[in-house]
């Protein structure tokens, strides 16, 4: 009498589940890495002259009616409630921190070096994961991340980036770091949200909200009208981000961080084309390895990750 055939796995089974979440997840910061590089390219071409503050209040401003149809579509003004205050006080103000930082760059550094500057957010990210998160990073995972920002550095080339800089720049590579800082704490307190149940439309929502308050408070001394021009930038950095706030929001609600870092390393390929075609950047012959490292890293742990479906 022969043996039974084995019984194929259940395609609904857990094993699937968290692969198809995981890579729902990686694709959402895909997007949200090539939607924010286009939302910082508006902020690079504003050329510094509309203030910082200004800036941050036109971008959330801008980023509201966006996010009508999304609150419309989870019950109106239901959307806004939520038993966590304390918690979005602390994302609005990680947020603003990071926004700041990575605007204050735009605004006095080449856009490929505030990139690269601030792809050091997923290293911070990944050292920050372990205390307040809890989450385990195995080793190859921890080794992908520190090659992915060797690629960065590929990119930079310390040593040459700040040739000729002043002081004025090396207070701007400050900022965006400091504003890394903030961007990995910001993600950090949006995956605990989203452990405790909080949904993706109220988390950008109220940092919609409450940033917009707080920038248009620092605002006001520095004030000035936008020209036409100024204002369609101004519009696209608030609409283009809305729906990359959104989409990473959804991807670190149900991801693991330490897992979807490396993947916001993709927004590099998009920052070092668009800062050649609109500010004439010429690439190093060193940033096409950076980039092909940068990838390779990422390739690396959405197979071991995702298809392989292991953490080490």
């Amino acid at each position: 009498m022969s043996a039974d055939p084995p019984r194929p796995r259940p395609a609904g089974s857990a094993a699937d589940a968290l692969r198809l979440s995981r890579r729902r997840a990686i694709l959402l910061v895909l997007g949200a890495a090539a939607a924010f590089s286009l939302a910082a390219a508006c902020v690079k071409a504003l050329d510094g002259a509309v203030p910082l503050a200004e800036v941050v209040l036109w971008r959330n401003l801008f980023a509201i009616p966006a996010l009508l149809p999304l609150m419309v579509q989870h019950g109106g003004l239901a959307a806004l409630r939520t038993a966590r205050p304390m918690s979005h006080a602390a994302r609005i103000l990680f947020g603003l921190l990071g926004m700041f930082g990575s605007f204050y760059g735009l605004a006095h550094l080449p856009f490929a070096v505030v990139s690269a500057l601030g792809f050091t957010m997923p290293l911070f990210l990944t050292v920050l994961s372990v205390p307040l998160l809890g989450e385990r990073v195995g080793w190859r995972r921890s080794l992908a991340v520190v090659v992915g920002f060797l690629g960065v550095l590929l990119i930079v080339r310390p040593g040459e980036a700040g040739e000729g800089a002043g002081a004025l720049d090396l207070v701007a590579a400050g900022a965006v770091l400091l504003g890394a800082v903030g961007w990995a704490l910001a993600m950090i307190t949006i995956r605990r949200m989203g452990e405790a149940g909080e949904e993706a439309v109220t988390i950008v929502l109220w940092f919609a909200i409450g940033s917009s308050l707080v920038a248009a408070v620092a605002a006001i001394p520095v004030w000035v009208w936008p020209t036409p021009g100024q204002w369609l930038l101004l519009a696209g950095v608030g609409l283009i981000s809305a729906l990359a706030q959104v989409m990473m929001t959804n991807a670190y609600r149900t991801g693991e961080s330490t897992l979807l870092a490396p993947f916001e390393y993709s927004a590099i390929v998009w920052t070092v084309g668009m800062g050649f075609v609109l500010w004439g950047e010429v690439p190093h012959i060193s940033a096409a390895a950076g980039i092909a490292v940068l990838i390779g890293s990422g390739l690396y742990i959405w197979h071991r990750e995702v298809t392989l479906g292991v953490k080490r």
